[in-house]
């Protein structure tokens, strides 16, 4: 029961680290929280449940920090980007979990890289679903926003991963389903 108490514990710190995180991205990009690198991250070190939470606490956090810091407007247009975000998010952290229980990858590095690609891929398309609600998805998903958009939110994911080991080799405590070093 302590140990089920414990991993718990570290899955929760995870999932708030991981939202500081994303949250300081937030601030320094103005807007562009990595929800395909957090899904990807998620994917790999945490379990499918966790790792939704994540998406909506990152979310959340985005949408406050959107409204109350950057200055969104208060109308029902951008509220239902910020849900039709938010549905992306958590549909790229389900399928990337999905893949990443499917691919028959050993590296963890190699495990990341799959689970950002097909985490970006569905977030993309959900958004691309939601165009027709929430018009602009000419410029949300025109090809030079999603290269650069891809190749920041992949810099971002190694940021993170970057992060989780320096923070690992400090102490703090692994979530529960991270991968364990195999010992010989």
């Amino acid at each position: 029961m302590t140990t089920d108490l414990h991993a718990r514990q570290a899955d929760l710190l995870w999932i708030l680290l991981f939202t500081i995180a994303s949250t300081l991205t937030t601030l320094i990009f103005a807007c562009a929280t990595p929800f395909p690198a957090l899904a990807a991250l998620a994917a790999v070190h945490l379990d499918r449940r966790d790792g939704v939470l994540l998406m909506v606490a990152a979310w959340a956090v985005s949408q406050a920090v959107g409204f109350c810091v950057l200055g969104y407007p208060w109308d029902a247009a951008t509220a239902l980007t910020g849900v039709a975000i938010g549905t992306a998010a958590v549909a790229g952290a389900i399928v990337s979990s999905l893949v990443d229980n499917r691919v028959p990858a050993r590296s963890t590095v190699a495990r990341l890289a799959i689970a950002y690609v097909a985490a970006f891929a569905v977030f993309k398309l959900a958004i691309l679903l939601w165009a027709p609600v929430i018009g602009h998805a000419d410029v949300a998903l025109s090809l030079p926003i999603l290269q650069r958009q891809f190749v920041r939110y992949a810099a971002i994911l190694a940021g993170f991963y970057a992060l989780y080991r320096l923070l690992t080799a400090a102490g703090v405590p692994a979530p529960a389903a991270a991968p364990q070093p195999v010992t010989a």
